[in-house]
């Protein structure tokens, strides 16, 4: 089965205490279909401006993305420059520029409209509404943050009622659900209509809930962090590629896999800036870590 991954495509600058890069393959979209793109054929949905790297598209078409999704305006890309401090658990967004996706309304072929997993990577939730409602997919998967819950919090619910899987990191969970309890937090958001709920909790893991299961899932240990952007969207693109190798309805077993695998995946994004890491994978060094991990979480 083949992954749709619609959202964000843009342009990052990064600094860090150490150091800065400039003009970065970035966006919710991109770090998520490359992800995906080592577990299933994927789809790329997005919009980019006249400004976009040349580079950045050979990167992406390299990892075998299906760039047939992705709209071409004359306006700029959506920018961002963000700085991570000290832990880099923490960081500032030093300037955002919507440019393009501002007025974008997605425009999706029928023949990518079929893909049966779908992955609405974070963006607004009234564009991931856009994109649901073209949609044919068996298994819908919904990522979030912040800046939506806030501005945008009616469509957002109207979102979760329509989507199999939502994700979203720990503060969100709680800001969402009106608890400092993530387990409270977690059955909550379950109510609000999503079939299954993940909750990232960074350095720290990740939890799975769904009516009457709870799966719980450390962080692979890094000795050290470079750049944790795109982490919880390296994360769900896994997750969504693993799913589409299922066969039949998606159970609670294969979504647990699936976190295992986006937890392998994301542990990869951060020891690198951008997705330069990811371009240096392959499936040796992922079923490698991927077996370093689970003998890390078994009990002797």
């Amino acid at each position: 089965m083949s992954v749709l991954v619609a959202g964000t495509i843009a342009i990052d600058d990064i600094k860090t205490p150490t150091t800065a890069h400039k003009n970065l393959l970035g966006g919710s979209a991109c770090y998520a279909a490359i992800s995906a793109s080592y577990f299933a054929p994927t789809v790329l949905q997005g919009i980019v401006g006249h400004d976009f790297p040349a580079e950045h598209v050979e990167t992406l078409k390299k990892h075998g993305v299906d760039l047939s999704g992705v709209e071409h305006s004359d306006g700029k890309t959506f920018y961002w420059s963000g700085e991570y401090f000290d832990d880099l658990n923490t960081r500032e967004t030093l300037d955002v520029q919507l440019n393009v996706i501002e007025d974008y309304h997605p425009k999706l072929d029928e023949s990518v409209a079929k893909s049966k997993i779908v992955l609405l990577a974070n963006m607004s939730p009234v564009t991931q509404m856009e994109v649901l409602q073209q949609c044919h997919a068996d298994f819908i998967i919904a990522d979030t943050m912040d800046l939506w819950i806030n501005v945008t919090l009616e469509p957002l619910k109207a979102l979760i009622e329509k989507i199999d899987l939502l994700i979203l990191n720990d503060s969100e969970a709680k800001q969402l659900a009106g608890t400092n309890n993530l387990i409270t937090a977690g059955n909550r958001l379950l109510e609000m209509g999503s079939k299954y709920v993940a909750i990232k909790k960074g350095e720290h893991g990740s939890m799975l809930f769904a009516k009457n299961h709870f799966f719980t899932c450390g962080a692979f240990p890094l000795h050290e962090v470079l750049d944790p952007t795109g982490a919880g969207d390296t994360f769900a693109g896994a997750l969504a590629g693993y799913l589409a190798k299922s066969e039949g309805v998606v159970s609670f077993k294969d979504l647990c896999q699936g976190v295992v695998q986006g937890t392998v995946m994301a542990s990869f994004v951060c020891e690198a800036f951008s997705t330069k890491m990811l371009h240096e994978l392959d499936d040796a060094k992922i079923q490698a870590r991927y077996d370093e991990f689970i003998r890390y979480t078994q009990v002797i």
